[in-house]
Order: C-alpha cells, then sequence, then structure tokens
C-alpha cells in the first residue's frame, strides 16, 4: 500500500503543479480580452486571431484544471445523504462513484477524444474564420485534460483505501474546512470591523 501512496503522491504533486501554472493563465486571459476589448471599442480594429486565442485560453484553464479540482475536493457535491453517513460509508461511496461514474466518463471521453485531435492535427486543420488558428493544440488540450483527470481519480481511489486501511488520512476531510468564499467573505467583515472601529 505505501508503493501506491508514493505514486499517489507523484500525481498529486503533477496535478498540483499543472493547477498552480493554470492558475497564471487566467492572468493572461483577463490581459487579452481587455486588450481585444480596447483595440475593438477605440481604434476599431479587431483580429480572428487573437479572439481564438482567448478562447482556446479559456479551454486550457477549464480541462485542464480538472485534475487540480479534483485534488483539492473543490468540485460540485450535493452531499445531502452522505453527510449522515458515518466517514468510513462516505468514502465507500467516495470509491464507488469513482470508479463506476468519474472513470468511466473520463475514460470514454479520452477515448473518443484521442481520434479528433490525430485528425486535426494530420489535416492541419485551420480555424474557419479568416485570420484564424490552427485547431489541433485547442483539441489535444481535451486528452490532456481528461488524462490529468483519471490520474486524480487513480490517486483519489488509492488515497481513499488507504483510508478505510488505516493507513492514509482521509482525502475528503478538506471539505469540512471552510470555502475560498466563505474565508474571503470572513476577511472582508474583518477589514469593515476595523475601518469602523478606526472613525
Amino acid at each position: 500500500m505505501q508503493f501506491l501512496l508514493r505514486i499517489s503522491k507523484l500525481i498529486d504533486g503533477l496535478n498540483n503543479f499543472v493547477g498552480r501554472s493554470v492558475m497564471w493563465l487566467v492572468l493572461v486571459v483577463v490581459f487579452i480580452s481587455s486588450l481585444n476589448a480596447i483595440s475593438r471599442k477605440l481604434f476599431h480594429v479587431s483580429s480572428n486571431a487573437w479572439l481564438e486565442l482567448q478562447w482556446y485560453l479559456f479551454g486550457a484553464i477549464f480541462l485542464l484544471a480538472g485534475g487540480y479540482t479534483l485534488l483539492k475536493n473543490a468540485h460540485v457535491r450535493v452531499d445531502v445523504v452522505a453527510n449522515m453517513l458515518s466517514e468510513k460509508k462516505q468514502i465507500a461511496i467516495e470509491i464507488f462513484c469513482t470508479i463506476f461514474f468519474l472513470m468511466p466518463a473520463a475514460l470514454i471521453v479520452l477515448y473518443f477524444s484521442w481520434p479528433v485531435f490525430i485528425d486535426s492535427y494530420v489535416s492541419g486543420e485551420v480555424s474557419s474564420n479568416y485570420g484564424g488558428l490552427i485547431r489541433w493544440p485547442a483539441k489535444l488540450l481535451i486528452p490532456i485534460g481528461f488524462t490529468l483527470l483519471i490520474l486524480a481519480g487513480i490517486s483519489h481511489l488509492i488515497k481513499c483505501v488507504g483510508f478505510l486501511m488505516g493507513v492514509s488520512p482521509n482525502p475528503t476531510r478538506n471539505l469540512q474546512s471552510k470555502t475560498a468564499e466563505e474565508k474571503l467573505a470572513e476577511e472582508i467583515a474583518v477589514r469593515a470591523e476595523i475601518k469602523t472601529a478606526k472613525k
């Protein structure tokens, strides 16, 4: 089991690196979007290449961060029933759902997206828009993103089984901590109280 936990740690390291790198793409997208808007509105100049680059980067953020989102337990959950169960039963549900829902869906998308990328790459597919970009890099994001998600699913399974065997902490434990939104709301409230106190 320790060998599998080391593999899980390596997978988590990869997804953590990719997720943190993708965060910077948000800044790049904001910068490109702003430049596109300014050039269109003020100078009446537009470029399909820059618009498509913006779309490609949006796709990269969404697809490449899937594994990181699973790693951080930041994906959407509906835990009305699960929260009433014991930790071990919750982890059993995690294992069941990962094996029978997450993994098959991700593998199907990976299986069907790879030939689409290959066809696009071999044919040198280019956007039908004037001045548009080549299409294969955007299509390559799909199999890469789902590969990262599958790896994150494998890591999650290993940690769940490790928890049931008593050799690993609960991989969903940080679900009990405050969300980023809750922490931000608290920070805003504290700053408001400090401002009020200074007056």
